[in-house]
């Protein structure tokens, strides 16, 4: 095999690769979305909404971490990425609780602003996770 058509063969695996994380993290992301979605529901009934919405992302955080690093990007929990990983999602916290709050202030039920919220956070939060596991 030539240069040219190993470095073909090596931009063709990369692609699939990214293609594959996106897909295992779409799944695993989903899982995440309804643990924390599913708690959220039940607790918002009895506290307030924000205490409702933060205790389901933390319990989702704790499942999505595990799956993040073993499912879809095949790697190692350590202190490292779990600290990177972390960090990404106080950072993804802080846009879900902003938004929130935003689309509750703009009238959206309770029901439904969670759900608006990830349209914007979940591409978002690729970005990060990716970053944390593929370049630390």
């Amino acid at each position: 095999m030539n240069y040219a058509n190993f470095t073909t063969f090596a931009v063709v695996m990369r692609k699939n690769e990214t293609f594959g994380e996106l897909i295992r993290f779409g799944i695993v992301g989903t899982t995440a979305a309804a643990v924390h979605y599913a708690i959220y529901w039940v607790l918002q009934h009895w506290i307030n909404v924000n205490i409702a919405y933060t205790v389901g992302y933390v319990l989702s955080f704790l499942m999505n971490y595990y799956l993040s690093a073993h499912f879809t990007f095949h790697e190692k929990t350590s202190a490292r990425n779990g600290i990177g990983f972390g960090g990404a999602h106080l950072v993804n916290y802080l846009l879900h609780i902003v938004l929130f709050n935003f689309f509750l202030w703009l009238g959206l039920s309770r029901e439904l602003a969670p759900i608006a919220v990830l349209a914007i956070a979940v591409p978002t939060n690729f970005v990060l996770v990716r970053t944390v596991f593929k370049r630390l």
